[in-house]
């Protein structure tokens, strides 16, 4: 990790691989931040409750200590969302977070937190236990009371320079009790919060298939026909031909669940994936055995079919996200974390976030009408409903 206090010599440097500036974090990020720019009191709740789960993370290792698995990357991402406030609150009072860090790693004992640990012979490169330093505990909670005095700061308070310095060494100082790269946990947020809060370039996303032959890949347009007839089941056509197995609601209350198909739908025209739209079709990636098995194989195929359950049991507490614009940031976190060693892993959160809610309003007008077309545009990335009596 780099830390260059005058942003603007580095204007132009993006971070390799194995550096990072902290002028370009910030610059990063700043389009990320949605809160009122003369309101500090949002933001201070914000860095008071990421500082909180950093606490309740360490409180669960404190209880389940190695049967914890996830501990070391739970703490991170939460390490990750506490700069992204501290950052922002800094924004707000004009001091520069990276004149902060380097304040406090001058009087600190930081140096190799902050120079070496993302070098290919940094030591904390190489530290791979999980587990954190006794006094772990010890250390967060003078983060917490360090956190709780900021609560106070007000814009041109003339105690702001002196909190802030102090919450910088106390939250260095956490990081390496345990035992975490700075660097790492600066890229892992910077990629979450602009994937998650800022538009993309349809054509930077990820595409999965273009490489395979036209038969092997998602159809570039589709339309799906839905039916239902009066056993209650649905049925779906493409070109005039039945695919996959009619379905019904499967549960005591119906729910419309056996229209569900369209998730898969939306994430074939919105993602570009879709193991389970490829078994329907028929266009598998056969000439790769790699991707045959791991990617269209029966265990993404079920990953695909878990997430779409587990999604519309949320949903079904929300109306099926009518009226929304946007989704929790947990729901799309669980999501990302559901589709870790897939492909898909690589669209960022805002695109799961589309394909979610199109999906949903598609579903929703299915749903009321028993049934419809369904009009994929991979090109676009949109899924839309016509009616089956429109041509």
């Amino acid at each position: 990790m780099t830390i260059e206090p005058n942003p603007k010599k580095q204007r132009n440097k993006a971070p390799s691989e194995g550096t990072i500036l902290l002028s370009h974090y910030m610059r990063e990020i700043e389009p990320t931040d949605k809160l009122p720019q003369d309101n500090l009191r949002p933001v201070l709740m914000g860095l008071y409750g990421e500082v909180g789960s950093i606490m309740a993370t360490a409180k669960k290792y404190h209880r389940e200590k190695a049967a914890y698995a996830g501990y070391r990357q739970a703490v991170e991402e939460e390490f990750g969302d506490a700069l992204w406030y501290f950052t922002a609150l800094c924004r707000r009072l004009d001091i520069g977070v990276d004149t902060l860090l380097s304040e406090a790693v001058s009087q600190g004992t930081y140096s190799k937190i902050i120079a070496a640990s993302d070098l290919p012979d940094g030591p904390v490169s190489h530290i791979s236990s999980a587990s954190p330093r006794p006094d772990f505990e010890k250390v967060l909670l003078s983060l917490g009371r360090t956190t709780a005095a900021l609560l106070g700061i007000k814009i041109d308070d003339e105690r702001a320079h002196h909190l802030l310095r102090r919450f910088a060494d106390r939250y260095l100082k956490a990081l390496q009790v345990n035992h975490l790269n700075f660097s790492k946990i600066v890229r892992m947020n910077m990629a979450k919060t602009r994937g998650r809060f800022l538009d993309h370039d349809n054509s930077t996303l990820p595409t999965f298939d273009d490489k395979f032959p036209e038969e092997e890949q998602l159809p570039q347009h589709f339309e799906i026909k839905v039916t239902q007839r009066k056993s209650g089941k649905s049925y779906l056509q493409w070109n005039g031909v039945f695919i996959g197995e009619p379905l019904t609601d499967n549960i005591r209350d119906p729910d419309g669940y056996r229209f569900h198909d369209v998730f898969h739908f939306a994430h074939a025209a919105i993602l570009h994936w879709s193991p389970t739209f490829r078994r329907l079709i028929k266009q598998k990636r056969k000439s790769d055995p790699q991707f045959d098995e791991n990617e269209d194989g029966g265990r993404a195929i079920v990953i695909e079919e878990g997430l779409t359950a587990w999604i519309f049991s949320c949903a079904k507490h929300l109306n099926f996200f009518e009226g929304q614009d946007s989704l929790s940031f947990d729901l799309l976190k669980s999501v990302q974390q559901f589709v870790q060693g897939y492909e898909v892993r690589e669209c960022p959160l805002r695109l799961w976030e589309r394909a979610i809610l199109d999906g949903y309003r598609v579903f929703r007008q299915v749903r009321a009408n028993n049934g419809g077309v369904v009009v994929g545009d991979r090109e676009a990335r949109t899924i839309e409903y016509r009616s089956s009596d429109k041509k």
